[in-house]
C-alpha cells in the first residue's frame, strides 16, 4: 500500500503558495521525486504522479526536491526554489548540473580513514553555504579507528560552526543522533565521495535495504551504489535525497559560499591596504602579514585561493555559455521575423 502524505508532510509551506496566481489555485502541487530522461515522478497530497515536462522545460532544467504545479498528466510549471544545490558539469561542456532543490540541510558524510579530505570537506561547505544550507558534517565508520575523536577534532578545525557527529551508520541509534534535521516537512540531502557509507546511512533513515558495496582497503574508496537521486521519506518525518558519490565537485557562483568558510580569510582580505591587492608582494597585505606571524596556515590559503580561481573560471565560462545561448536566440529570432517579413510582401 502506498503511503500518503499532506502537503505539509512534503515540505509544503506558505511561501510556496504565494507563488501562485489565482487561476493556478486548482491546480495540484507536487514535489519532484525522481527526474528521469522525459518524464519525472512527484508526489502529491492524493499519490504518487509519472507526469510529462511542458514544452520548452527540459527534465535537466528540473531538480529532485522542486515544487510545481500539474493537471494531473503534466507539469505545468515549477515554482521558484527555496534552496538549490548545483555544481558546473562534469566534462568539458560548460552547463550546471542540478544537485537537488529546496534543502534545508546537507549531510556531508566522510570517514575515518583515508576517504577524510578537508579540502573536499571545504568544497561541500561552500557549496551549502552558497545555496543557504545548513551543512551538517557526518564521521562515519568510527568503530573501525582507533581514536574517533581525534577524527572528530579535526573535522571541527575546518568550520568551528558547523556541527559534527561520529555516526555508526548500521547501529540502532542513527535516527536518534539526526532527529534535529529529520523533522516532518524538513529536507536532507546526502553528498559525499564514494565508499562512506551513504547507502547505508541512506537505509538506515529510510528504512529502505538497498545493496551496498565494498571499498578499496588501500585508499578507502568505494564503487558507486546510488546511481540517480530520490526523493524518499525518513522513517519518523522529513525527507531524505541521497546523491551519487561525485568524484568532481567543480564549483560555480559560490563566491558567498566560500567567503562564509574562509571567513577568518576573507576578514584579513578586507583588511589589506589596497581593495584589489592578490596577496602577493603588495605593501599593507594583511593576508601575507598573518601568513608570516604563524596566524594563518599556508595549507588553508592556498586552499582558498585555489576555490576563488576555479569559482571565478567556472562562474565566467558559464555566464560566456548562457551569452552565447542568447545570442543564438536572438539571430534566430531575427532570421524568423525576416523570413516572416519577406512572405508578407508577396
Amino acid at each position: 500500500m502506498t503511503p500518503s502524505f499532506t502537503l505539509a508532510d512534503l515540505g509544503w509551506a506558505s511561501d510556496f503558495l504565494r507563488q501562485l496566481d489565482l487561476d493556478e489555485l486548482s491546480a495540484t502541487p507536487c514535489r519532484i521525486a525522481a527526474v528521469h530522461r522525459s518524464r519525472v515522478e512527484a508526489l502529491t497530497a492524493a499519490g504518487p504522479l509519472s507526469l510529462t515536462p511542458p514544452p520548452g522545460l527540459s527534465t535537466g532544467e528540473i531538480a529532485v526536491g522542486d515544487w510545481a504545479l500539474t493537471d494531473g498528466v503534466r507539469l505545468l510549471r515549477l515554482l521558484d526554489r527555496r534552496s538549490s544545490l548545483s555544481r558546473r558539469a562534469a566534462g568539458t561542456a560548460a552547463a550546471r548540473q542540478l544537485i537537488a532543490a529546496n534543502v534545508d540541510t546537507l549531510f556531508v558524510v566522510t570517514s575515518c580513514n583515508a576517504d577524510f579530505n578537508p579540502a573536499r570537506l571545504e568544497r561541500y561547505l561552500a557549496l551549502a553555504r552558497a545555496a543557504g544550507v545548513e551543512p551538517v558534517i557526518l564521521l562515519t565508520k568510527p568503530d573501525l579507528a582507533p581514536d574517533p575523536e581525534a577524527w572528530r577534532e579535526r573535522a571541527e578545525a575546518i568550520d568551528r560552526r558547523v556541527a559534527v557527529r561520529l555516526i555508526d551508520a548500521t547501529g540502532p541509534e542513527v535516527r536518534a543522533a539526526l532527529a534535529d534535521w529529520c523533522r516532518p516537512g524538513q529536507t536532507v540531502a546526502l553528498a559525499g565521495s564514494s565508499g562512506v557509507g551513504k547507502t547505508t546511512l541512506a537505509n538506515a533513515l529510510t528504512g529502505a535495504a538497498e545493496a551496498t558495496a565494498p571499498i578499496r582497503e588501500d585508499d578507502a574508496k568505494g564503487r558507486h551504489t546510488t546511481t540517480g537521486r530520490h526523493l524518499r521519506p525518513i522513517t519518523g518525518g522529513g525527507w531524505l535525497i541521497d546523491t551519487p558519490g561525485m568524484r568532481e565537485l567543480r564549483l560555480t557562483d559560490a563566491g558567498e559560499g566560500i567567503a562564509a568558510v574562509f571567513d577568518d580569510i576573507d576578514a584579513l582580505a578586507r583588511a589589506c591596504r589596497f581593495a584589489d591587492c592578490t596577496h602577493g608582494n603588495e605593501p599593507g597585505c594583511a593576508v601575507r602579514a598573518a601568513l608570516a606571524e604563524g596566524r594563518l596556515d599556508p595549507g588553508r590559503l592556498a586552499r582558498w585561493e585555489k576555490l576563488k580561481r576555479e569559482d571565478r573560471h567556472n562562474s565566467s565560462t558559464l555566464a560566456e555559455a548562457h551569452a552565447r545561448d542568447r545570442a543564438f536566440g536572438r539571430m534566430v529570432r531575427e532570421v524568423l521575423r525576416d523570413k516572416n517579413r519577406r512572405r508578407s510582401d508577396f
